[in-house]
């Protein structure tokens, strides 16, 4: 009888299959990739919407970036998790030798190995586009993606696991295109009151400024890192007491 492989291989294989399926399937590259990519376009080659302080190309990365992560980590993962529970392939990951703890594992290295191509694509077409972002915040940035991954994939878990799959694909897609205009691609700086409150506590909010915080000013933003870690919490621990496995 052939032995079950090492919990770290079976979490890795996961996430290789996982990945592959993100990057094969043609719709979630639309919406992960394609326009975020459009989006960096028109916000630096266009005038408005108005962007605040700072070169307006960098601004403009900061934002695509933080909707790179709304788009894989939320929507993306909401949506396949919703009909992978539909369909029963959850309830049965679950009682395979992987379990439920080494499923979700797999599925956020996935949405990892996933935003690592739209920083290396944005990020080039930026480079093209003139941007040139503060060094001083590529650590401070990396940790903003980190922490925004984390935050989104367990809000985008917690809407997969409670609502059905028509459901969680039309709320998703709802939420994603909301979330555009509350912090992810404008500072909400340049929001009217009382959005920009609204929007620094929420969790597009907070990814967006902190990214523009470290891209634009190389600083470090504990504000809204604090904000996201918050968020993260609270959609796990929910989360936890709520995923539907089945059904």
């Amino acid at each position: 009888m052939t032995a079950a492989a090492a919990p770290r291989r079976r979490v890795m294989s996961r996430a290789v299959f996982e990945t592959r399926t993100l990057l094969a399937n043609g719709e979630q590259l639309l919406v992960s990739l394609l326009l975020p990519a459009l989006a960096l376009l028109g916000l630096a080659l266009a005038s408005v919407p108005d962007l605040g302080p700072g070169p307006r190309v960098d601004v403009a990365l900061a934002g695509t970036l933080a909707l790179a992560v709304v788009s894989t980590a939320f929507t993306g993962q909401a949506i396949a998790t919703g009909f992978d529970r539909r369909s029963g392939v959850l309830r049965q990951l679950g009682s395979t030798p992987l379990g439920r703890g080494g499923l979700l594992a797999g599925k956020l290295l996935a949405v990892l190995a996933v935003l690592a191509v739209q920083v290396l694509v944005l990020g080039a077409l930026a480079l093209v586009l003139g941007a040139r972002p503060a060094v001083a915040g590529l650590l401070p940035a990396l940790v903003s993606l980190l922490v925004g991954a984390v935050a989104f994939v367990a809000l985008g878990l917690l809407l997969a696991g409670v609502l059905r799959a028509e459901a969680v694909l039309a709320v998703a897609n709802l939420v994603w295109v909301v979330l555009l205009g509350l912090g992810t691609l404008v500072p909400t700086s340049s929001l009217p009151a009382p959005l920009d409150t609204v929007a620094r506590l929420l969790p597009s909010g907070a990814l967006g400024d902190a990214l523009r915080a470290a891209l634009v000013d190389g600083g470090w933003a504990w504000g809204p890192w604090g904000v996201l870690v918050l968020w993260g919490l609270g959609a796990t621990a929910v989360a936890t007491r709520s995923f539907r496995w089945s059904g």
